[in-house]
């Protein structure tokens, strides 16, 4: 191994103080919730009322997406399963333990700690998939030490915008369609930017998959799928806002699935399927109902989402991800950008046209529960009205429909450029040569940074079994003869 990307004394180092200082930030900020102190339980406590028993499901469904599903979905290529997993299992570990306490700080504003219970570990996660949707932009051609730099940096990025549009913009975003994939997609375009590599842009003899990898890969996508109706709902209100965002997520997969074996044997150019768009287009419909995942869009509505999510997805898997390489010196290496950048576009434009139409004869009453900024302001006679039927009902800011989808739209602006400017300069930082870096020769083998096993097949040992082949081929050819 080359003693620049040696791991010997880069990685631990770089571990051990990050973890002094996350045991020393824990140590002073961070103590139980109430549901998870011993101290403010008694026996009128019911222990079945503990919000660990609401939220523990969506938080272990979510968990097995990201180490599972994201896990498995990242190891396609042949010589890079090692890396595609276990880099994903190191990044999102460091990823949740950090986001704990950067999105905490911001309760630490109020009172001074840190309250940590099973739903901030639900919104570390939320944060965590934010990082690791940013690294199949650059997956492949990053060191671990690169990885935990950027998932330090990401976290913190993704924070303060996520506290400044929730806190000052405002927005309806059930499915996280703006604050986490269309972040996540260009703060990952923002780093493969700055990270260009102009000798790969023709693709690389180590950038292929085997016939492994890829049902390993497929694997990963059943785990999406399954536990993706989770993800969308698990942040909504508990109820009818929750029943319907389970029955779109899952009509959206739907559609977009099967679309996308259609659009695979159709563009193919044998009528084949092939598998990278099984793996990848067919999650599309998760993403496109996102922003509207909780609204009375209708059945119909979300299966049409999932059509139009999985037809973009696909076209940009053909069209958008070579030009974002030859023209923009953008190299996306799993097309994050059709994922989640093109189908969450799609998804914000469907959210706003949803807010606009949403009237009170579709929802009732509700409507000022589920769109809470639109709800009346605070000693507006209408907000006594509306409690008396909807009890708990906070006070909203009173804005219409068109204001809200206003600030939908500025919302939609901001995030994408503070995303971008922040992957831009994470990039740089990644960049520095003492963070271990692979070459270009180096990149999309796990040869560099494991100790693989001896049945490890490498690159030149299967040209030179490809080369024998053929020269037995041939001399059998010429015995017969």
């Amino acid at each position: 191994m080359k003693s620049s990307t040696s791991l010997k004394m880069r990685l631990p180092a770089l571990v051990l103080v990050l973890e002094i200082v996350i045991i020393a930030l824990y140590a002073v900020f961070v103590t139980y919730d109430d549901d998870a102190n011993a101290k403010l339980q008694n026996n009128q406590t019911n222990p079945m009322d503990n919000a660990l028993y609401r939220d523990y499901p969506y938080f272990a469904d979510v968990q097995v997406m990201i180490f599972i599903g994201f896990g498995c979905l990242l190891a396609f290529f042949r010589f890079y399963g090692f890396s595609g997993m276990v880099f994903n299992f190191l990044t999102a570990t460091f990823a949740i333990q950090w986001a704990i306490l950067i999105q905490g700080f911001f309760q630490f504003y109020y009172d001074g700690k840190i309250h940590l219970g099973v739903i901030n570990l639900l919104n570390a996660e939320f944060a965590c998939a934010v990082v690791l949707i940013s690294f199949g932009a650059v997956l492949g051609k990053t060191s671990p030490v690169q990885l935990l730099i950027m998932a330090l940096l990401e976290i913190l990025v993704f924070a303060v915008t996520e506290w400044a549009v929730l806190k000052y913009i405002r927005i309806n975003d059930a499915g996280g369609t703006i604050l986490i994939h269309l972040f996540a997609c260009y703060f990952g375009l923002g780093v493969s930017f700055v990270l260009y590599r102009p000798r790969l842009n023709n693709g690389h003899p180590k950038e292929i998959t085997s016939y492994h990898s890829d049902i390993l890969s497929v694997m990963g996508t059943l785990f999406l799928w399954i536990f993706w109706p989770s993800f969308n709902s698990a942040l909504t209100f508990k109820g009818d806002d929750q029943h319907r965002a389970i029955l779109h997520t899952f009509i959206g997969l739907s559609s977009s699935t099967i679309t996308a074996f259609s659009l695979s044997a159709l563009f193919n150019k044998r009528g084949k399927l092939t598998m990278a768009d099984i793996q990848n287009v067919t999650l599309a419909g998760g993403v496109t109902v996102g922003a509207s995942v909780d609204m009375m869009i209708s059945p119909v509505a979300a299966y049409a989402l999932g059509v139009m999510g999985c037809t973009a997805c696909f076209l940009g898997y053909k069209y958008m991800t070579p030009f974002l390489a030859q023209r923009m010196r953008i190299q996306d290496q799993c097309g994050i950008h059709n994922l989640h950048g093109l189908t969450g576009l799609i998804s914000s434009i469907a959210g706003i046209c949803a807010i606009l139409l949403a009237t009170e004869e579709t929802y009732g009453p509700s409507m000022y529960q589920i769109f809470s900024h639109r709800a009346p302001p605070e000693g507006d006679p209408k907000l006594l009205e509306l409690q008396k039927l909807i009890p708990g009902l906070k006070p909203g800011l009173g804005r219409t429909a068109r204001d809200q989808a206003l600030y939908q739209l500025a919302a939609i602006v901001s995030t994408i450029a503070a995303s971008a400017a922040g992957g831009v300069f994470t990039g740089l930082i990644m960049k520095l040569q003492f963070l271990a870096s692979p070459s270009d020769e180096d990149c999309f083998d796990d040869q560099l940074f494991f100790d693989v096993p001896s049945d490890f097949a490498s690159i030149e040992e299967l040209k030179s079994g490809a080369i024998s082949n053929e020269k037995g081929n041939v001399d059998k050819a010429d015995s017969k003869v």
